[in-house]
């Protein structure tokens, strides 16, 4: 049987015939008819069997003539993928009639989409939360729509989004024919179905939850640190040139891309926490053949059509059971023939055990091949493009002063000494990498012996160098706890000032805690070691409150 014989009207059997389809597909001899009587329509059909041109083709039909601005058919789809494609296909298939065409969806701006929806569309395709946003601000009305579908319905309830449908149904004219297509077919499909289809022809062309027939699959059991490797492995060994891998998480996607990188695989990663525009790069690179795998979350399980996969890999099991339909589901497609390959780890055994139970057969180990374990391509934790905690290099061991914290030479925070805080009575050394020259001038300056000039560094704040003095005094005006060290000017807290050996101090040798840079005392309060009471030079170095 031909497509002429199902009632198409000449444009669209000539656009047909220019994407090479001669003979149609189950799916579409049992759905395009029932479409065009206006009937709602129940279909289960697994991916890649041509469900999207089952009711793209009669769409084009039943609207005819350019409408008016309003969209009179609604294509809701669960991905930006899957949306991209489906606009993509009535485009194809519409391009010898007169009919306009719009696809909208999140992750891009909004405003290019409300310009384009004021000009009118007859077919609208969209995700639902941009499609929701959109009508909120009335910038798209859904008064006009005559035929609703909800493509991929398993997935808008596996992805939350009954709620949104629900919201979306209301604002639909009382009159319309619906349509609901889904590549699983469940209880929760039929439940949902009940609630706005109207005496549906149920099409079931092929059993429920079935794979496509000409998709070899295979499993492999390897440890789980062990998979990067045998992946590896069989994409060179086995000259693979494009493959999708599917990981479980969007960062499992991103390590393993540069894992594949640096084992000389080119490679791309595809996921929700990537841009539109990412994203459709990725892919078309991935389509093009410039790379040869590309790693994807479940969001790649649904939408990429990609012609003449030849492989399919999980990398990690699924935990929903459906969603490896949908995996493999991207190859062998039109009639074409694919491979699915599954690396199990031991705690994945209860993930396939779920997933041959659904298929109702066996999926079987393959002899895991001899392969390298190279042990360079581990991914150190700071080399992926997660999120590392900042790192303030001034923390690195080259950064790092010498001396003790609490003084060095004998000097305390309670006690007389020759000794101060990290840095001492000479010229604050630049960040870099510490010699013993410079240990040993510490020391000598520590001593009251000058250090040589060769060891002497500029410091390399903006202000210069600090000036310092000797401050004898005691750190309380002149009681409390005493501290001998090396003073100089700052910008104190008033009373306590003094050049008392104190703990963590930044700049100068041995004063109080928390003193930061130099200039005259901005507090009030007696200081000792000839400091002055107000804005004057202390003989030694505040406390910060």
């Amino acid at each position: 049987m031909s497509f002429e014989t199902l009632g198409l009207k000449p444009e669209l059997l000539r656009a047909v015939a220019d994407k090479g389809y001669t003979v149609p597909t189950p799916i579409q001899l049992e759905a395009i008819p029932a479409i065009l009587a206006g009937k709602d329509v129940l279909a289960g059909a697994q991916t890649g069997t041509g469900k999207t041109a089952g009711f793209t083709l009669p769409i084009l039909q039943k609207l005819g003539a350019r409408g008016a601005r309003n969209p009179r058919a609604l294509v809701l789809t669960p991905t930006r993928e899957l949306a991209a494609q489906v606009a993509q296909s009535i485009t194809d298939y519409g391009k010898y009639v007169d009919l306009r065409t719009q696809v909208i969806f999140g992750g891009i701006s909004e405003k290019p989409q409300i310009d384009r929806a004021r000009h009118g569309c007859d077919i609208l395709v969209a995700t639902p939360g941009r499609l929701l946003d959109l009508c909120e601000q009335r910038a798209v009305s859904l008064a006009e729509v005559q035929i609703f579908v909800l493509d991929e319905a398993d997935r808008m309830l596996d992805m939350g989004f009954i709620r949104d449908i629900k919201r979306i149904l209301k604002m639909l004219p009382a009159q319309r024919q619906n349509l609901m297509f889904s590549a699983t077919y469940s209880d929760d499909i039929r439940d949902l179905s009940k609630q706005f289809l109207r005496n549906p022809a149920q099409l079931q062309v092929t059993p429920r939850n079935a794979t496509a027939d000409l998709v070899e699959q295979s499993a492999y059991r390897v440890p789980k640190d062990h998979k990067r490797h045998l992946l590896a492995h069989l994409i060179t060994e086995g000259n693979w040139h494009q493959v999708l891998i599917f990981t479980r998480t969007k960062h499992g996607a991103n390590r393993l891309t540069q894992q594949l990188e640096r084992s000389g695989i080119n490679a791309m990663a595809i996921h929700g926490n990537k841009s539109q525009n990412a994203r459709v790069k990725a892919l078309q690179d991935f389509k093009d053949n410039k790379i040869t795998a590309l790693v994807a979350t479940e969001v790649a399980a649904r939408g990429l059509d990609i012609k003449e996969l030849p492989h399919v890999v999980n990398y990690e099991l699924p935990n929903v059971p459906e969603d490896y339909v949908h995996r493999i589901g991207r190859t062998a497609r039109a009639g074409s023939t694919g491979a699915a390959v599954s690396l199990v780890s031991p705690d994945e055994l209860s993930y396939l055990r779920d997933i041959e139970k659904l298929l109702k057969r066996k999926i079987d180990f393959a002899e895991t091949p001899k392969f390298e374990i190279k042990e360079g391509t581990h991914q150190p934790r700071n080399a992926t493009d997660e999120h590392q905690p900042h790192q303030d290099p001034r923390r690195r061991p080259e950064h790092r002063r010498s001396g003790p914290r609490n003084g060095a030479g004998g000097g305390s925070r309670h006690g007389h000494g020759g000794g101060g805080g990290r840095h001492h009575g000479g010229p604050r050394r630049e960040a870099g990498r510490a010699d013993h020259g410079s240990y040993a001038s510490i020391g000598e300056s520590v001593n009251g012996t000058a250090p040589p000039a060769e060891a002497t560094r500029n410091d390399s704040r903006p202000q210069g160098e600090r000036q310092h003095g000797d401050g004898g005094g005691p750190r309380h005006g002149s009681g409390g706890r005493p501290g001998g060290g090396h003073g100089g000017q700052h910008r104190g807290g008033g009373k306590r000032s003094g050049g008392g050996g104190g703990k963590g101090a930044r700049s100068g040798g041995g004063f109080a805690r928390g003193a930061r840079s130099a200039g005259g005392s901005r507090g009030s309060g007696g200081s000792s070691g000839g400091g002055s009471s107000s804005g004057g030079s202390s003989g030694g170095f505040s406390r910060l409150p």
